[in-house]
């Protein structure tokens, strides 16, 4: 599978997300063996002598071959985990830059899709939580096959959000999750710094591992617009701005670049990996931090 068979222009144009899950997935898994992420769902740990009696499955017969001995393979096999992903919906998440692009919700909506698609085929429970300045819909962690279906149908029809509340969401969330797992939230984390640390700090309280996918669309790191450009809020539709983004790029940039830069400090701070993400950004970086973290945990 190439990469451009990742990519979000191409698998945006397929429109069904059980087939772009699919895709995603298992384009990534294919090319695991040239990447660093091989061994993924059980890794050889050693061998150790064949006592009479035990199941012949795992005896390494080249082994056998040179030595005249029987040796079985022994492998580590990973924990299954319970996970829950929390998108974001709020309106900020409609914006995109450019009309050929996926919206920011879209382009969250497929890793989430391709991320359950992923720890379900590895046997682990999948939750989802969506939301704006509240929780919105909740399908609780399972891992029986029909989970897909489920995780599916809502991530196919979020609905269309308002504000962001994304502190107290995530303190209104984390007291719902009892058992110890990894969180994944996926978000722009337009929201007040500080509060969203409190929030992902509340996690880590309670035990969770957490992946936090900043999604953001290009231009709106780099203000790239041609000419003048009138700039409607998404969650504040009555605030309308008429300028000449030129005029302002090198500031405006400045000033993301710090917002940025107080997040990932203060994640790393908490032990919480940050994955900063753009909507040309295809999506086997989002499974490839998934797995990276999964790795350390076990």
């Amino acid at each position: 599978m190439s990469r451009t068979a990742l990519s979000p222009d191409f698998v945006g144009r397929l429109g069904r997300l059980d087939l772009v899950a699919r895709l995603v997935v298992e384009g990534f898994l294919t090319g695991l063996h040239r990447s660093p992420y091989h061994g993924f769902s059980s890794e050889f740990a050693e061998y150790r002598q064949y006592i009479a009696g035990e199941s012949t499955n795992n005896i390494d017969w080249r082994v056998y071959a040179k030595t005249d001995r029987h040796y079985l393979k022994v492998f580590t096999e990973e924990t299954n985990l319970r996970a829950t992903i929390l998108v974001d919906c709020s309106a900020s998440m409609d914006f995109r830059g450019d009309e050929q692009r996926m919206t920011k919700k879209q382009y969250a909506a497929t890793l989430a899709s391709a991320l359950s698609y992923l720890l379900l085929r590895q046997n682990d429970s999948v939750g989802l939580v969506t939301f704006d300045e509240k929780p919105l819909q909740r399908v609780p962690a399972r891992s029986m096959r029909k989970q897909l279906f489920q995780l599916l149908k809502v991530l196919d029809e979020l609905p269309p959000g308002t504000g962001t509340r994304l502190g107290q969401v995530l303190h209104s969330v984390a007291e719902r999750i009892q058992r110890r797992g990894l969180v994944l939230l996926i978000s722009d984390l337009m929201d007040d710094p500080q509060e969203i640390l409190s929030g992902l700090k509340h996690f880590r309280h309670r035990g969770h591992e957490v992946i936090v996918f900043q999604v953001l669309d290009p231009r709106e790191l780099d203000l790239d617009f041609a000419g003048e450009v009138e700039f409607v809020g998404l969650e504040t539709p009555e605030r309308h701005l008429r300028l000449e983004p030129a005029h302002l790029q090198e500031s405006y940039r400045r000033r993301v670049e710090t917002w940025r830069t107080e997040l990932r400090r203060e994640c790393r701070r908490r032990l919480i990996d940050i994955v900063e993400i753009t909507t040309d950004t295809p999506f086997e970086n989002g499974l490839g931090a998934y797995l990276q973290k999964r790795r350390r945990m076990y």
